[in-house]
């Protein structure tokens, strides 16, 4: 009778850790997603912020809500039309914010002169904030040897190699000050999801954005520096060539709003509570399921993707 009373005592306080651990776990969530109050960025770090790929998606929507914050901005852009019209746009909205652009093509500048291009155009500011979002997919799903070389070495300069070298061009200003903050947009295809089929590079360098942030967080940490590595899912921008947002798809405006609360926290952190709660989702489905299911998925895109390109090729042909 003894011995029954102490497994029923065992098991229901088992039972009562259990529950407690997943409520506390949730209230966390809670906190940190909806509760947690942002840092002051300007005065925690410093008056400018710079963001790579600034005139579309994520990146301009970022731009727009470090401006509201009151810092001011150095965009990084290939397109000097757009971004003329991007400083256009931000100053029209919050007509206190400085705005200074520096053009560079990331996918066929060389890294030490982009290194040289963002020491130059830093040169004598209070440089805050790097959000290194600047970024590059296919245009469709395909095999690896079906990667042609000039798109397998863009993915990987504006992915992998633009990020360090625009890193290593700002984090010089940032030790001198002691304080800084370096943001790097990464994807859930190469940390929430087991794998990405027929997107091999771009999964792989967004692979090396997330280990490349833990690394120089360590690194970098003790020396008043905050290095993190941002995790999203699907955003409603050109790039994913999804048109609206909806409960699972963020737009870049609510992408953004949650991006800048979540600065100086985790090193690796998903901000959109979406996104957060699809990833939980997927951590408890079977890897092979998912496999099976992306690879399908995106053998079906490209297999349409390659039919509009027939058709279009005859017509041009016609």
């Amino acid at each position: 009778m003894e011995l029954q009373y102490f497994f029923l005592v065992a098991a229901t306080s088992l039972g009562f850790i259990s529950v407690t651990k997943q409520i506390f776990t949730f209230l966390k969530w809670v906190w940190v997603m909806f509760l947690r109050p942002p840092k002051n960025l300007k005065k925690q770090y410093g008056s400018w912020a710079i963001v790579t790929g600034s005139t579309d998606g994520i990146g301009k929507a970022l731009a727009f809500e470090l401006a509201s914050t009151g810092l001011n901005l150095i965009l990084v852009g290939r397109n000097p039309t757009k971004l003329e019209s991007t400083t256009t746009e931000i100053q029209e909205k919050y007509n206190q914010t400085l705005i200074k652009t520096i053009v560079l093509d990331l996918a066929k500048t060389s890294g030490e002169e982009i290194e040289n291009a963002i020491k130059t155009g830093i040169e004598g500011l209070d440089i805050g904030i790097l959000i290194n979002n600047a970024g590059l997919a296919y245009p469709y799903g395909r095999f690896f040897h079906e990667v042609d070389l000039e798109l397998m070495e863009s993915v990987i300069r504006v992915n992998s190699e633009a990020a360090t070298w625009v890193t290593r061009g700002v984090i010089p200003a940032m030790l001198r000050k002691k304080k800084g903050a370096i943001v790097n947009i990464g994807s859930g295809s190469s940390v929430i999801i087991p794998s990405y089929p027929l997107n091999a590079i771009y999964a792989a360098t967004k692979a090396y954005l997330a280990m490349f942030s833990k690394c120089i967080n360590l690194e970098y940490k003790q020396q008043g520096i905050d290095i993190q590595c941002q995790i999203p899912l699907f955003v409603a921008t050109k790039m994913t060539r999804m048109r609206k947002s909806n409960l699972f798809v963020a737009s870049p405006k609510m992408y953004a709003k949650a991006s800048l609360r979540w600065i100086g926290y985790e090193k690796l952190c998903t901000p959109f509570w979406s996104h957060s709660v699809q990833w939980l989702i997927l951590q408890a489905l079977p890897e092979s399921l998912i496999d099976r299911s992306l690879f399908r998925y995106y053998l079906g895109l490209r297999k349409k993707a390659m039919e509009k390109e027939q058709r279009r090729a005859k017509t041009e042909n016609m």
